[in-house]
This record gives C-alpha cells, structure tokens and sequence, in this order.
C-alpha cells in the first residue's frame, strides 16, 4: 500500500483542537503509511489557497463555515468532518455528545445545590446551540430557574468585543444569587469570569462558573482557575482518523450514525468549588478560607473576618456547607496540594513550604488521610 497524502484542517489555537491532534498522532503512529499535511488554520477562516493545488487522498477538517464545506467537496476526497455544524451532508462525522457535556454540567451545578442556573452561548456555532438547549432541558426538567444570554457569533460583521463584554455584564448584574453559570466553551467562561471581576461578585459563592474543553492554558490563566468538562479529544481524532482510513480503503460511509464521543468528567478548580448558598457571613468566611488556606490558617482566623460568634459560625457552617469550617479548610488545602501535583514539577517538600506545612510529612500524613494515597502515588496515577 503506498502512502497516503492527508490533509488536517483544524485550527491549533485551542485546547480541544489540540486533543484531536493528539488523537490523529497516536493513529498515525499506529498506521505509518500516512504522511499528514499541516498549515495554520483560523477558526472561521477562508478556505486556504494551498486547496486548490492540494493533489492529496483524504481530509480530516472542522467545517464550521460554508464557504469551506463547498471547497472541501470540489477536491473529490474522502472527508471526515469534526463540526456539527453539518455544512457538507452525507459525509460522516465525528463530535463530542454535547447532550452528555450539557448533562455533565447540570449534574455538577446540582450536586452543589443550585437551584438557579444560566447558560451563556454563541450563537454563531451549531454546537453551541445544541449544549445549550439540552441545558436548559435538564434545568427546567426539575423545576430550576434558566437563563440564558446567546453573545453575537465572534465571527459575525456586527460583532464588537468591547460591546459584547458589557452585554454579558449587564446580564449577570440581572441574574438572582447564587447562580451557575456554565459557558459554551472554557473561553466564553473566561470571559463570564472576567465580567464577574470588574463587577465585583464573588467567584464562586455568587457565581459559580463552569467551562467545556479543559484548555488548560485558559482554565489556569482564569481567575479564579475555571472548572472545565473534559472532552475525548483525542478519542475523537483518532476514530476520526480510523474513519478516513476506512474511506480511503475504498468503503462506502455515510453520516447515518455520527461518532459521538462522551466526555470523561469535570475537572474541579476554584470556579466551582462551593455550594449554593444564601448567607452572607458564612459566604464572607468560604472567600477567605480558598483566599487563605495555603497560609495554614486556622478557625481563629476566619472568625476575625465574620460578624458572628464561633458556637454561631460552626453551627451555620457545618448546616449550610455540610463540613466544619476545619475540614473545608483542610479540605481546600488538600485540593491545592492536588493542583500542584498534577500541574508542576515541584516536589513534595516544596509543596508542603507552599501550603504551610512544617515539614513534607505533616503534609503526607494529611494527604493520605483526606485522599486515601500519599501525594507520590496521587502524582503517579493521575499524570498517567
């Protein structure tokens, strides 16, 4: 079999691109016949000029505009799309089951004991649209408040960056407390983020915010860090690769049944981290202690910051949040502690100094008690 001429036409920019990548890599290191075709692409942007020269044998592409669908059918290739967006009919295509995203989302916001929640879209995306509706089916479904705002599609004539951003704004100061708020994707949320910040409502006791993709760049640059829904990214390129394989064989397949990956969970940062709750002291107290906890802060000092007395402050506390004010402090150590593993390279004892702890094995012994494995282990499983 000689090799084969692939063209990928997905954009680089972000991080749920970037796991399709993956996906295609890990095919293509399996199957060696291919030799893959990559320029920088635009979301959004105009068919590229290379096309029309473009001699190869298959296309994997993110056909999201019409103007691309139509050019892409002229090469007379196999293609296999990865939009919903559905510009070129007949071809199969392959997405992430955005009814399992929106679910994912209701779930998290519920099991946090949210009783009002909110979308906010784009409206220029099919996928968008689709995340949204069956959102606020799952919202609705159980007698919850939905709102809802759909931002002017980005890659719209009329689209103003600065106009949108105040448009978002206005529409949180109108929205009831606490409320969560998930974000079509992890940039939208950012952008609910930054709206909450110059507004000055705290995130996540007023505000719960949560993203889709898990863009790591975007998630962690957020502030607070963005909980994100994690997609099969890179299951989804690489049965998208097996796909054009498949065609380029000579098979014959159609968009009947869609390869629709599930997403693999959240990923629980600050964004998030709380529960619904209708109290200011105690809501005061939950912003210090995420504020304050790597400083190995104790009771005494949360009670400096409230207006209550502690027999009062611990007995609200423990009703509303379901923990003492010790374990949530504790507890969002702990997560710190998870963070760090997962996403740096510091060491155990540069941990520990991190989050206040005397020594490495004050902090071994915490962890092992409050997650079941010492960090070395928990560092071990979860970047494998």
């Amino acid at each position: 079999m000689g090799r084969r001429n692939v063209a990928l036409l997905i954009e680089t920019s972000n991080g749920y691109s970037r796991g399709l990548f993956e996906g295609v890599i890990a095919y293509t290191k399996v199957h060696r016949n291919w030799s893959v075709y990559l320029t920088e692409q635009e979301r959004g942007a105009a068919p590229p000029a290379w096309l029309e020269t473009w001699g190869g044998d298959g296309i994997i592409a993110r056909i999201e505009t019409d103007a691309i669908g139509r050019r892409l059918v002229r090469c007379g290739v196999p293609i296999v799309d990865l939009s919903a967006a559905r510009y070129i009919k007949g071809v199969p295509w392959a997405d992430t089951d955005d009814k399992a995203i929106a679910k994912l989302a209701f779930q998290h916001f519920a099991e946090r004991g949210f009783r009002s929640l909110a979308y906010c879209g784009d409206a220029g995306f099919q996928w968008s649209l689709q995340r949204g509706k069956h959102f606020r089916q799952y919202v609705e479904s159980t007698g919850c408040q939905f709102f809802e705002h759909q931002s002017i599609a980005r890659y719209a004539q009329s689209f103003n960056a600065v106009a949108e951003k105040q448009r978002i704004m206005d529409w949180i100061t109108k929205l009831p407390r606490p409320i969560g708020i998930m974000g079509c994707y992890d940039f939208k949320a950012h952008e609910v983020l930054d709206a909450c910040r110059q507004l000055g409502v705290p995130v996540p006791t007023e505000v719960a915010v949560l993203g889709v993709d898990n863009d790591h760049l975007i998630c962690e640059l957020s502030e607070p860090s963005l909980s994100s829904i994690i997609p099969d990214t890179k299951q989804t390129g690489y049965e998208a690769a097996r796909l054009l394989d498949r065609m380029m064989d000579g098979e014959s397949l159609t968009d009947d049944q869609p390869l629709m990956t599930q997403p693999l969970g959240v990923r629980l940062r600050d964004s998030t981290d709380t529960v619904a709750i209708d109290d200011d002291q105690i809501g005061k107290a939950l912003q210090y202690i995420r504020r304050m906890a790597s400083a190995n802060i104790r009771v005494n000092d949360v009670l400096d910051q409230i207006e209550l007395s502690r027999r009062a402050f611990e007995h609200r506390f423990k009703k509303l949040v379901g923990r003492t004010p010790h374990e949530e402090i504790q507890r969002v150590r702990m997560n710190r502690a998870k963070e760090l593993l997962l996403d740096t390279e510091l060491s155990v004892p540069q941990i520990a100094e991190r989050l206040g702890f005397e020594h490495s094995e004050y902090l071994g012994a915490a962890f092992k008690r409050e997650v079941g494995v010492s960090p070395g282990e928990y560092r071990r499983t979860f970047r494998s």
